[in-house]
């Protein structure tokens, strides 16, 4: 079988994987690699799941290699920093089946806290990198990579960028290959990373890495194109498209194998041009180690660190064009916004009213911080709401967090705000934590989790009950309640944050984006009864405008009948209607 396809860059990579004879996937989703474990489970013959976070799905991961099979284990780049602890030691260790990292780095932060590059990530844990260019490639390059982690004893980390898994190509479609399991063999001097062992395999990672890079020079996946020898590019991923689109009669070194680099390869090509440039989005990793091999490169002298490239971005620097672009149009800037009906908004005025600070964490919930809630004051990285909390108390004492909560959604608090309530209540800790389970991981896009009772394939399984879970770990005060009974909700944080103890208040209502079925009532203001005093705008809600004349309105293509807006109307201006 073979035809050609248009596919997503992480449908490619799961179409890589399927074709590579992958039998096991583990993720966390994460924009921009959600993707590939939602396309990777329709496929016969794969085990895909969803982990409550990166650590445990490299782990599972790691697992299957060393019974014996391909794996894969896939997340975004923040998600790579959950999951270094097994990296680092796994590239010591090496593998037995095949085992694939795919790293989804964000430059230009379109859905990230930063901006990293997994590439240093890599670097430092001593695991090769391949970047594909396209959707193409990212079928062809997972395939090598799980090749190149057989042939060489090696975890590999496949490289893509917000870019690449985000747009369309072409790709050819390819039987499954199925590859025997290996056997499994006890080695205990290879498998278990202890001091002394560990210090044996350090030297077999450095005398692999020089293997590597001696041999990168004729792997297929680095491809050298003479053109004109003037001007020569070193370039990898995404960046080549700009480099082709803006030079196309440039001699280009395409590198396919980032970590560790072919150094042979990429000495012969300076020697070959009269200038060279290196292109790379984010940090100067090429570029760092090409310049202390003695070789003049331009690279971050005229490139930012900063942000996704373009092609008007290398038009810019490499030929000094003044680009007369077009002004953007004039229009109002659109921040972000929870959408009409959700329960967080229903939370953060109650919180809001009764002037709570909040340390928030990673989720749709981050937007509590805008205005007009403006009640989220903090936001670091998964699970960080409840420690931060913590550390707040342990600094500044009892008092200084009396109007503090910490703020988390379900799906982070399985990840890792577990942890951090475990180390409230080992700690003596007092202070209110509220988990806001809207019953999904909302901000990638609906996929389940530990709680929801669904797995990554559809099917039903337990679901972990929060409320017990809390009890379990010791927690005496745990309460669920409505997201959109404000009235109790309203009464449970006031007596919460004052009680010398741990709380925890579970804030319950599906995300009004979950609900398929055809809205019943909406809400409609008389303009006659209506005092025009603005409570029902304080939450935001997009579906509730004021007009130029001052009435207020209900928006009906947007409202979907939550009745937050009737519950902050003092006046009984507002009421439901049937529709």
């Amino acid at each position: 079988m073979s035809n050609k396809v248009i596919m997503l860059g992480n449908e490619a990579f799961a179409r890589g994987a399927y074709e590579a004879g992958v039998k096991v996937s583990a993720a966390y989703p994460g924009t921009p690699s959600t993707e590939i474990s939602e396309n990777l489970v329709k496929y016969d013959g794969v085990y895909a799941e969803w982990s409550p976070n990166e650590k445990v799905a490299m782990e599972v991961a790691i697992g299957a290699s060393v019974s014996g099979v391909r794996a894969l284990a896939s997340m975004k780049h923040v998600g790579v920093n959950v999951a270094a602890d097994p990296l680092y030691s796994i590239a010591y260790s090496g593998v037995n089946g095949g085992l694939v990292l795919v790293a989804a780095d964000d430059p230009g932060l379109y859905s990230s806290q930063n901006e990293q590059d997994s590439r240093m990530v890599a670097r430092a844990a001593n695991v090769p990198v391949i970047e594909p260019s396209d959707s193409a490639e990212a079928k062809e390059f997972i395939k090598f990579a799980f090749d190149l982690s057989e042939t060489y004893d090696t975890p590999v980390m496949v490289r893509t960028t917000t870019r690449l898994s985000h747009s369309q190509g072409l790709v050819e479609l390819n039987d499954r290959v199925e590859p025997e399991d290996k056997p499994y063999e006890r080695n205990m001097p290879k498998n278990v990373m202890m001091p002394g062992n560990a210090k044996l395999r350090h030297v077999v990672v450095e005398e692999r890495n020089k293997k590597l890079a001696l041999d990168a020079a004729e792997f297929p996946i680095n491809k050298v194109e003479y053109n004109d020898q003037k001007i020569g590019i070193i370039t990898s991923g995404i960046p080549y498209q700009y480099v082709k689109e803006v030079l196309p009669n440039a001699s280009v070194l395409k590198l396919g194998l980032v970590n560790p680099l072919p150094r042979t390869l990429i000495e012969e090509f300076a020697r070959s041009v009269e200038k060279l440039y290196i292109v790379e989005e984010l940090e100067p990793v090429i570029e760092e180690q090409v310049k202390s091999w003695g070789i003049k490169a331009t690279g971050k002298e005229i490139f930012t660190i900063q942000g996704e490239y373009s092609a008007n971005l290398l038009r810019k620097a490499l030929l000094k064009e003044e680009l007369d672009l077009a002004e953007p149009a004039k229009i109002p800037n659109r921040p972000p916004i929870l959408c009409p009906g959700c329960p967080h908004r229903s939370v953060y005025s109650v919180l809001n009213k009764l002037k709570i600070h909040a340390a928030g964490d990673i989720g749709c919930y981050t937007l509590g911080a805008v205005a007009p809630l403006s009640v989220v004051d903090t936001t670091v990285c998964m699970g960080s709401s409840i420690s931060m909390l913590h550390g707040m108390e342990k600094a500044k004492g009892r008092e200084f967090i009396k109007n503090w909560v910490a703020v988390i959604g379900d799906s982070t608090f399985m990840h890792t705000g577990v942890n951090s309530l475990m180390n409230m209540v080992y700690n003596k800790a007092t202070g209110t934590v509220m988990i806001l389970d809207n019953s999904t991981t909302g901000m990638t896009g609906h996929q389940d989790h530990a709680a929801t009772g669904k797995t990554l394939a559809g099917e039903p399984t337990y679901a972990i009950n929060i409320y017990h879970l809390c009890k379990a770990i010791g927690i005496e005060h745990v309460y669920e309640v409505n997201a959109f009974d404000v009235v109790t909700l309203e009464e449970t944080i006031k007596r919460e944050v004052d009680r010398e103890a741990i709380s925890v208040i579970i804030t319950k209502a599906p995300c009004a984006l979950l609900n398929k079925e055809p809205i019943k009532f909406q809400y409609t203001i008389n303009t006659e009864t209506c005092k025009k005093c603005g409570n029902c705008l304080k939450p935001g809600c997009p579906a509730i405008t004021k007009c130029e004349d001052g009435t207020i309105k209900i928006n009906d293509t947007m409202c979907n009948g939550c009745g937050l807006c009737e519950s902050k109307c003092k006046f009984g201006a507002i009421s439901k209607v049937e529709i």
